[in-house]
């Protein structure tokens, strides 16, 4: 029953597959809670940098850090965060779908395009799509630190102080809910759209501050730190959303797996009754041979 054989091995190799898939599926659950509570905690610090850029930024309006000015766009930057490894579903060519149609929009407009690559998958895919690429990161690691991820935006940094580059924006996958994630890009420099941002109640009320010392020495230090962790709350919220994404991967490969092994074990009987009836039908054929 050399069918029937086949069969089996094919059941036996999917069960294999299925158990790796369903072990998977419970890693990925275990490090999207760690790395959610990393993004829970990190989420308070960011929002209340913001709402201190807003708070100093109105209190001294006679004084504007390089990081917010406004400029005419002629050049933009783009920080891409991606993952290092597969097995997460659709979402890094989401990611990149989105990625590119935003850098279509610009170069419409004549603007030019520099590229931060932060993940292997995306210095795979804008390698071959093609793109000035400033600076390419890789292999950071299932809990990057800030200081990690700082290196490899500072050549895009490098660029805005320098005046090279106009705009910075990012690009990345945003955590919504457990049930939701969606690629983003969002404007990271100028972050004159950080105080903008501020909740009017916040802002609209005027504060008497005393700068000691100066305001200028003050917000030289605060802004580029409210600029750091908005930028890694970026990165935990794709840390988040990459685990999610390979845990339903995994779910769903292993419940299909399983459908595949309830449909090959349905054939495998099938052709079993099949060799059964007709051996039996031999064996009466032979004995009426004999009458």
């Amino acid at each position: 029953m050399a069918a029937g054989k086949e069969i089996r091995t094919k059941i036996s190799s999917i069960r294999s597959t299925q158990k790796i898939t369903s072990a998977m599926e419970m890693v990925a659950a275990s490090k999207m809670r760690k790395a959610q509570d990393r993004m829970q905690l990190g989420k308070p610090y960011a929002r209340r940098m913001r709402s201190v850029v807003g708070h100093l930024a109105n209190a001294a309006p006679e004084y504007k850090h390089m990081y917010m000015e406004t400029r005419e766009v002629k050049r933009v930057g783009y920080i891409v965060v991606s993952t290092d490894r597969g097995l997460c579903g659709g979402l890094n060519m989401n990611l990149f779908k989105t990625t590119v149609r935003s850098m279509k929009e610009w170069s419409n407009q004549d603007v030019e395009v520099d590229l931060s690559l932060i993940g292997a998958k995306a210095v795979g895919f804008f390698g071959s799509l093609g793109g000035n690429i400033t600076a390419a990161v890789r292999d950071l690691g299932e809990e990057p630190s800030l200081a990690s991820l700082i290196g490899g935006v500072k050549a895009m940094l490098d660029a805005y102080e320098e005046g090279k580059i106009d705009r910075l924006d990012v690009a990345y996958t945003e955590f919504v809910s457990a049930s939701r994630q969606q690629a983003a890009v969002h404007s990271l420099l100028p972050i004159g759209v950080l105080a903008e941002s501020v909740k009017e109640t916040e802002t609209a009320q005027k504060y008497d501050y005393e700068f000691l010392p100066s305001a200028q020495e003050i917000l030289e230090e605060i802004v580029p730190t409210a600029f750091k962790a908005r930028l890694f709350k970026c990165f935990l919220d794709a840390a988040v959303s990459e685990q999610i994404a390979r845990m339903v991967a995994m779910k769903g490969a292993t419940e299909n797996a399983n459908e595949m092994v309830g449909t090959l074990s349905a054939q495998y009987n099938r052709a079993r009754q099949s060799q059964i009836t007709s051996e039996i039908l031999e064996i009466i054929g032979g004995a009426a041979a004999l009458e």
